[in-house]
């Protein structure tokens, strides 16, 4: 390494702010340090100025030989709560002023005293000063997965940074590596100390762990990469599609056909991806789109665009709902924006003589302008079966019905009455446009046709009483004959202009209560309120009634409906399963009601199955495990116990013989091959006893703190079996557990014993304790042969010795009843591999009166995973 010329090379480019460069990783240890030196050093063999402002390398020495040869600038000291650190030195960089920065770990926090508390606001620092800076941050620090990586690992994440900081840089590069090719390269001692290498291993660095930690650096990376991509197109004003990958909109108006759309959409998409998942855009794929017109006259049905929704969610796709007045328009603007490759429409509904009335659909206007996006239109069971020509609308009450026509005679010949008795005030103007409000107010109380009814009479009324000569049905100037034309044109526009925006308020205070109602039903299943009372106790307080209930009896099977009423009008049954009926009482439903309704009974008989399904695995359980126990204790009994006993009675037998003389030596070896075969027996006889405590619920647990530097040294000492010597680690650091202290005593006498048996020769037994994310985990490593994964489940079956190659060492309960104890406890047995080879028992237990604990991390281990 080589130390800064004191004078400032003119580097820095003034004129515009410096570049930003990322690497971005999914673990520590890919190697986004290196790769950012190995950049360094290229563009230092160019010509370019580069310095380094920080760098950590971890004493790894790869990392440290990249570093050789390139300037650095040395770092400040500064002390903190009684120790020294060192940061970057912010002013000697920018006074320094290179072309290029290396900054190492963005989402550091600075040491207090500096300008920043982050590093990433000492970056912009340098960018503002036109300094390009070359930087390395991992995935879980990004602000928007920090609870997402905890969540995965266990382990929170303190030092973060916001989303932005990151996606505003103009290059990002990911250094992507294997989970196992990582683990390889610590197993090799290439990321961390030999000492750490296990713990790391074992908690953070597990296989699932890093698997799911670099897909989500992919799908970050990938969505990014999309980002941009429309960005350019956006900025280029690129309108076609660009076929980078396939995706597949299909549009729905909310009818019965949807379902049958949705399914072939996802069929087209699934084979246009090669019948894999979907990429890295994941769910973008497919995308569902609902234009919902803004005047909020479409007819969709709110519980079918429900259903769809969660039909398109349950096959990997995306819902969406857009506003528009046209629905081709919106649906191809749509399209394009998404840059969708196919479009999937339904045939339409329409009669022929509606098609006629009314011309071209939808689906034939998407065709013509669809440009470079194909167009799949599918048919369906309803395609040509929808209304010949459209209905009126029929939600106005009885009375306004009624009231609507009369009014529209009754109060223009009031106004007449009123005009005639004030002559000569008022001008004709004035006269028709008191006619006119009048018919506004028609409109207002019985609709469009009892306006028009109002407004035929006012024409009538204003032309005999008002407009000369009066008192004739004749007109006698041209003007006025024009002037009540246009009051009849006039009438007749804004009362149906009224009218639609009457119906429209309506509609739209209709929709926001079934919204309203949608969403508390929602909200009650977001929170887990799933149980059939709660959905009952909820449906009678959405809808205000008295009662509901469910009744059971022999009903058709069949989609939900509503069903039927009583006779006096205040009970509506919804049938919710081939044998269950909703039963409401209190008071009659409106239609829109009833749609909100049958949303309810979805969500109530999806309950009611899971509860019964439920209740049927719970007693059919416990019989399949007696079951298989009995018959796997009648096969083993036989042979197992018949070992020990033939050797203890083969001995006792010897003994007891007067034909034999025994030496003093055979006689001890007898006694002590009885005593073995006994022993032997007396442990094969606790763990059937065990085993059956287990199985009928009659183990009595004593759960208080345990500590395993106390326990696991008694279990060692049980052990007959020397061959594979016991080392132990972290047992006093470890926290106490909530625990039966005799039953994990029997569980690591049980785990240790089986890892003995598998061992190599001139290999040990590692067991080491450690703390992660409110457990305490005890970890029983050998070096033998290991388990394939698919065989991990396998060895927790009773009466079975996977893997062994001597089948007279017991009823391979050992396992199975160790898994029994720690789950009777609250706690977990589950199998991994060793790193290097061999199997790994991770026991895991919660920890003592500490519901919340925070992963124990040696200083090293917490520097490496922030």
């Amino acid at each position: 390494m080589t130390q800064p010329d004191v004078t400032a090379a003119p580097g820095a480019r003034h004129g515009r702010p410096g570049k930003l460069k990322v690497f971005l990783g999914a673990a520590p240890g890919v190697g986004k340090t290196y790769r950012m030196l190995d950049e360094a050093r290229r563009r230092a063999a160019r010509g370019t100025d580069v310095v380094v402002g920080y760098v950590e390398c971890h004493k790894r020495p790869n990392t440290e030989a990249k570093l050789e040869g390139l300037e650095v600038v040395p770092r400040v000291e500064r002390r903190y709560r009684g120790a020294d650190f060192t940061e970057m030195d912010l002013d000697a960089v920018l006074a320094r002023a290179p072309q290029v920065a290396l900054v190492d770990e963005m989402a550091h926090t600075n040491i207090p005293g500096g300008a920043h508390a982050k590093r990433w606001q000492d970056i912009e620092d340098l960018l503002a000063a036109g300094i390009d800076v070359i930087t390395a941050v991992n995935i879980q620090h990004l602000e928007s997965l920090n609870d997402v990586v905890e969540k995965i690992t266990g382990v929170p994440q303190r030092e973060t940074l916001p989303d932005e900081v990151v996606r505003r840089a103009d290059e990002i590069e990911l250094v992507d590596m294997p989970a196992e090719a990582l683990r390889r390269r610590m197993a090799h001692g290439n990321v961390y100390a030999p000492e750490k290498v296990d713990a790391a291993l074992s908690n953070y660095f597990r296989v699932g762990n890093l698997t799911a930690l670099r897909e989500l650096a992919l799908l970050w990376v990938a969505g990014r990469v999309d980002e941009a991509l429309q960005k350019y197109r956006t900025e280029h004003g690129i309108g076609r599609v660009w076929e980078t990958r396939e995706r597949v909109v299909v549009a729905l108006t909310g009818g019965p056909e949807g379902e049958t759309l949705i399914r072939r959409a996802a069929r087209i998409a699934e084979r246009s991806s090669g019948g894999g998942a979907s990429g890295a855009g994941g769910t973008r794929d497919l995308l569902a789109v609902h234009i919902a017109r803004s005047d909020g006259l479409a007819d969709s049905s709110p519980a079918a665009l429900s259903r769809q929704r969660a039909l398109v969610e349950s096959l990997g796709g995306s819902f969406h709902s857009v506003v528009g007045d046209h629905v081709p328009t919106a649906l191809l603007e749509f399209a394009r924006a998404e840059n969708a490759t196919q479009l999937v429409v339904g045939v339409s509904r329409r009669g022929r003589l509606s098609r006629f009335v009314t011309g071209r659909g939808v689906g034939e206007t998407i065709v013509e302008r669809s440009g470079d996006i194909d167009v799949h239109m599918v048919s369906h069971e309803r395609a040509g079966r929808g209304r010949l020509l459209p209905t009126p609308s029929n939600d106005l009450p009885f009375v306004r019905k009624v009231s609507g026509p009369v009014a529209g005679f009754v109060l223009p010949a009031l106004l007449t009455v009123v005009l005639a008795n004030t002559r000569g005030h008022l001008n004709l103007t004035s006269e028709a446009l008191l006619f006119l409000l009048t018919v506004v107010g028609v409109a207002c109380i019985g609709g469009v046709v009892s306006a028009l009814l109002a407004s035929v009479t006012a024409s009538l009324l204003l032309n005999y009483f008002f407009i000369p000569p009066i008192g004739r049905f004749t007109i006698g100037e041209t003007n006025n004959v024009l002037a009540l034309a246009v009051f009849a044109v006039v009438a007749v526009t804004v009362a149906t202009i009224v009218d639609r925006s009457l119906r429209l308020g309506r509609r739209a205070a209709g929709a926001t209560a079934e919204a309203e109602t949608l969403s508390s039903l929602a909200g009650n299943i977001l929170r887990g309120d799933q149980a059939v009372e709660v959905l009952l106790q909820r449906t009678r307080e959405a809808f205000g009634l008295e009662s509901a209930e469910l009744v059971h009896g022999p009903s058709r099977p069949g989609r939900l409906a509503v069903t039927g009423r009583d006779e006096a009008g205040d009970t509506v049954s919804v049938t919710v399963g081939p044998q269950d009926t909703l039963v409401l009482r209190g008071r009659r439903l409106a239609a829109s009601e009833r749609r909100v309704l049958v949303a309810f009974a979805g969500h109530v008989a999806s309950a009611l199955e899971r509860a019964r399904l439920a209740e049927a695995a719970a007693e059919v359980e416990p019989v399949k495990a007696a079951d298989r126990m009995r018959t796997a204790l009648l096969a083993a009994v036989g042979h197992d116990l018949r070992t020990p006993l033939a050797g203890a009675w083969a001995a006792i037998s010897s003994l007891r013989s007067r034909e034999v003389e025994f030496s003093t030596e055979d006689r001890d070896e007898l006694l002590t091959t009885a005593e073995e075969s006994l022993a032997r027996l007396s442990r094969l006889v606790d763990n059937l006893l065990d085993m059956s405590r287990l199985q009928a619920g009659a183990l009595r647990l004593t759960l208080r703190p345990t500590a395993f530097a106390e326990v696991v040294p008694l279990a060692l000492d049980s052990l007959a079996d020397t061959t594979a010597p016991v080392v132990t680690q972290g047992l006093d650091e470890a926290p106490l557990a909530l625990a039966d202290p005799p039953l994990v005593e029997r569980v690591v006498a049980n785990l240790v014993t089986n890892a003995q048996r598998h061992a190599p020769e001139g290999t040990m037994i590692l067991v080491g304790a450690s703390a992660l994310g409110g457990r305490v985990e005890l970890r029983v490593a050998d070096r033998g042969p290991g388990l394939p994964p698919a065989d991990w489940e396998r060895v927790f079956e009773p009466f079975q010795r996977l893997g062994d190659t001597d089948n007279t060492t017991g009823l391979g309960l050992g396992l199975a009843l160790s898994r029994g104890l720690t789950e009777a406890m609250g706690g977990t047995l589950t199998p991994e591999d060793t790193p290097g080879g061999g199997l790994t028992m991770v026991l895991s237990l919660p920890v003592a009166d500490a519901p919340e604990a925070t992963p124990s991390l040696t200083p090293g281990d917490e520097e490496a995973l922030t």
